[in-house]
């Protein structure tokens, strides 16, 4: 298969989920109604959203978990901003924080893999982007856009490598290649790109800058 031809079919991708994006922002407002909602608090909401997006693994390390959420609920003071909130991941002052920052912490969490981390950090700017309602925002100082310099991750998972696999049966498609095609070909076509539970929903740059 040719580059042109494969490209070719994740642009009839990209059209058809940007046609129907209504119906999927339609899907994530309900969940994160259902997890968010009942929370008042600031760490109320980071606390179920941590443990929502945790038990989206097949199999999740319950001994490896456990160490990353009991630092998380000795450390509640630090839950207040999105800033303090990163710096609490990384353990290290910071002079600014995004959203790929945030990813990037995540990653390097016990009990974090990169599908779970990229869904985290995909939520939380979906929840924080003004596209949603507002009594799912939980601190306000979390960015309302993407940079256009910032690298942001599709949380793939097994639905979507086998739709790539699909489209180009050729490449054994995973987490990094899925990604590493996304931002070396999508970006310079001005796509940026979120999902939620193997169903994607995309974002025309201009939505995300």
């Amino acid at each position: 298969m040719t580059d042109n031809t494969f490209r070719n079919s994740i642009n009839r991708l990209f059209n058809f989920l940007k046609e129907n994006r209504d119906h999927n922002h339609l899907v994530q407002s309900k969940s994160y109604n259902s997890f968010l909602i009942p929370f008042e608090s600031t760490e109320g909401k980071v606390y179920s959203l941590l443990h929502h997006i945790a038990n989206t693994q097949s199999q999740p390390n319950i001994n490896k978990l456990s160490d990353f959420f009991q630092r998380i609920y000795s450390e509640k003071s630090r839950l207040n901003t999105f800033h303090s909130f990163v710096e609490l991941i990384v353990d290290e002052e910071l002079e600014s924080s995004n959203y790929e920052s945030l990813y990037r912490a995540m990653i390097t969490q016990s009990g974090w893999g990169k599908k779970t981390s990229a869904l985290f950090t995909k939520t939380i700017y979906h929840i924080h982007s003004g596209k949603y309602d507002s009594t799912f925002k939980i601190w306000a100082d979390a960015p309302t856009r993407i940079d256009v310099n910032e690298k942001i991750y599709l949380p793939v998972d097994a639905v979507i490598e086998a739709i790539f696999h699909k489209l180009n049966p050729e490449i054994k498609w995973n987490f990094d290649k899925i990604n590493k095609y996304l931002q070396n070909h999508t970006l310079q076509n001005k796509w940026k790109f979120g999902t939620t539970y193997g169903f994607g929903v995309l974002y025309p740059k201009e939505d995300l800058v």
